[in-house]
């Protein structure tokens, strides 16, 4: 492949092929606004298309999949590619790599099926696939979609009954905390405020403004790809209060040796980033040794918010703490805990005599 400048200041990217049926030399081109590393990558993926449509022969699912990364590469955030790339190597595993023009409803189904993966993360694999196929037809690489209706959600666990248990109480909170000799900050911060991990990795101490008691989160870590980037969604984007018991946290994290002369909220020993692997692993391991089950970082999340329905805060100001869309979203996720409250209402309602 070769590119030139034209006039207009655009460059034209051309390659040359071998017709399969006739045997002749041809050649395919397409001009982009710029020649760097991105968009010859992405003038390359594009002309190996344009070879494949001059053949009778109809496109891999490899094929499409490969063009299909490198367009999310330059329209979407650096992590949701990453993310993305990665459902759809592991759908390509189970699908095999065939013509997409026989990937039919019944192929697709069977496949999954066939895979003994989850009903969770097949479901998760055809939100992606699907995806995928709708970006194939709006490009025309595809000319039907109509398949894509007959693939249904296989059934699953609701979200609101998968974390039944993926919380602690507050006593169990407690012990936790008790045990630690290391990442205790972290945990009780986690714990106080409902924060992603990445959000508060990212966080620097210019974030954490104690005369209005408030923490600024704008920003997530995305270990992955080792950058920091715009929370995961628009309502992430956020104002956290500081409670009491989060403020005098956040007032003596900020007075400690490890941050008064770094910019860093939380750094480990050495003074990098507080790396989520590594905060992952010591809380499994302490976890399991003091309360006999392992939890994940997002179980303090959960616990953050079944906490504070405890403690009779209004679903809509728990949803904009925790960088909802909407109280809807927190209401689905945790109905078990607010059927729990309920309950426990009627309990005290029970025995009361009001005549």
């Amino acid at each position: 492949m070769w590119a030139e400048k034209l006039p207009s200041g655009h460059y034209r990217f051309t390659d040359r092929f071998i017709d399969p049926v006739t045997g002749e030399n041809k050649r395919v081109s397409v001009t982009l606004d710029k020649n760097t590393a991105q968009t010859r990558k992405l003038a390359q993926e594009i002309l190996r298309t344009k070879m494949y449509e001059s053949s009778p022969s109809s496109m891999t699912l490899s094929e499409l999949i490969r063009l299909y990364n490198a367009d999310q590469e330059q329209t979407v955030k650096q992590s949701t590619a990453f993310r993305n790339q990665g459902i759809l190597d592991r759908v390509l595993r189970v699908l095999g790599d065939v013509k997409i023009d026989k990937l039919t409803a019944g192929y697709v189904r069977k496949k999954f099926t066939e895979s003994g993966k989850s009903h969770t993360t097949l479901n998760e694999y055809l939100v992606r696939y699907k995806a995928l196929m709708r970006w194939a037809y709006k490009y025309d690489y595809i000319n039907d979609i109509r398949c894509l209706d007959k693939l249904d959600k296989f059934p699953d666990t609701p979200h609101r009954e998968k974390i039944q248990d993926k919380f602690l109480e507050r006593e169990e909170l407690a012990r936790l905390l008790d045990g630690m000799d290391r990442w205790r900050d972290v945990t009780e911060f986690l714990a106080l405020t409902g924060l992603r991990f990445g959000e508060a990795s990212a966080l620097l101490r210019t974030d954490v403004d104690l005369a209005e008691r408030t923490i600024h989160v704008t920003k997530t870590y995305d270990p992955r790809n080792g950058v920091t980037t715009t929370p995961k969604t628009y309502q992430s984007v956020r104002d956290v209060y500081m409670q009491d018991e989060l403020y005098a946290l956040c007032k003596r994290i900020i007075a400690s040796d490890s941050v008064l002369n770094m910019d860093r909220l939380f750094l480990t020993v050495n003074g990098r980033r507080a790396e989520y692997d590594a905060y992952r692993a010591y809380l499994h391991d302490k976890s399991l040794e003091v309360l006999g089950r392992s939890i994940t970082p997002h179980t303090l999340r959960h616990t953050h918010a079944s906490l504070l329905m405890e403690a009779g805060v209004d679903i809509d100001t728990i949803s904009a703490r925790l960088g909802h869309a909407d109280s809807q979203i927190t209401k689905d996720i945790y109905l078990h805990i607010t059927k729990r409250l309920e309950e426990q209402r009627n309990g005290q309602l029970k025995s009361i005599k009001i005549l």
